[in-house]
């Protein structure tokens, strides 16, 4: 017996809402644990003891302890029975190619879609990261989504790395709705399979990016305050793009 699943997460963590879905949606038996990383809870002592790199999310299955977000997702798509195999499938080719994807995600789309949102925090930097961003939409509408199906690499279903990238794009909807749209609408394809992501994983994509949604809204009032008196809008969206 490995014993209850224990996920370490931080909703605000785009890695963390992945796993945290993929779990909800296969019908994982785990508990949730809170760390948050405004509070800088993962770098305490205690967290420092299931994850020493002091990054979400992070499981412990028994005596098992693993970080990364995709490296969590394919020892549970593995780990866990029953899980369909279009998530991790077992054709090695196929497999393959769902690595690469994940791989170039973590040097591309990451790199550009986290530092994008803390435009405020770092205008510079979030100029530099939205260059990187366009750059990963561009290469994700015309190669990875470039197949028959609705999903990455012509998928008919999601794989983990469908469910991966989505939420990491989901980040963008703390910008201001002209720059979202500016950055996103040009990308056709992108738009239509975040949204076939989304309903394919319902309710648990939704119910699991409430949090999102409500620091949108907050994001929201403090812009319509800077309108009025002139003042600085407080960001703190950088300090959650933690793996």
């Amino acid at each position: 017996m490995m014993g209850k699943l224990k996920v370490y997460a931080d909703r605000m963590s785009q890695p963390s809402r992945a796993v945290l879905i993929f779990c909800r949606f296969n019908g994982i038996d785990f508990e949730e644990i809170k760390v948050d990383i405004s509070k800088r809870h993962h770098l305490s002592p205690e967290f420092a003891e299931v994850n020493p790199l002091q990054k979400l999310p992070a499981i412990v299955h028994g005596s098992f302890n693993l970080s990364e977000s995709h490296a969590i997702l394919v020892y549970l798509a593995s780990a866990f029975p029953g899980i369909a195999d279009h998530w991790y499938p077992s054709d090695i080719f196929r497999r393959a190619k769902i690595n690469s994807v994940m791989d170039w995600h973590h040097s591309n789309l990451r790199h550009g879609a986290g530092p994008a949102t803390g435009r405020s925090l770092n205008p510079k930097a979030a100029a530099e990261a939205e260059k990187v961003l366009l750059s990963s939409l561009s290469k994700l509408e015309d190669i990875w989504l470039n197949g028959d199906g609705s999903f990455l690499l012509g998928g008919s279903q999601p794989s983990i790395a469908d469910l991966s990238m989505v939420c990491e794009l989901m980040q963008l909807e703390v910008l201001d709705e002209k720059d979202r749209s500016r950055i996103l609408s040009p990308y056709k394809k992108v738009l239509q399979w975040i949204e076939d992501t989304r309903t394919a994983t319902n309710p648990h994509f939704e119910e699991v990016h409430n949090i999102l949604y409500r620091a949108k809204k907050k994001f929201e009032q403090q812009r319509s305050r800077v309108a009025e008196t002139g003042t600085e809008l407080s960001n703190k969206m950088g300090g959650h793009s933690k793996m």
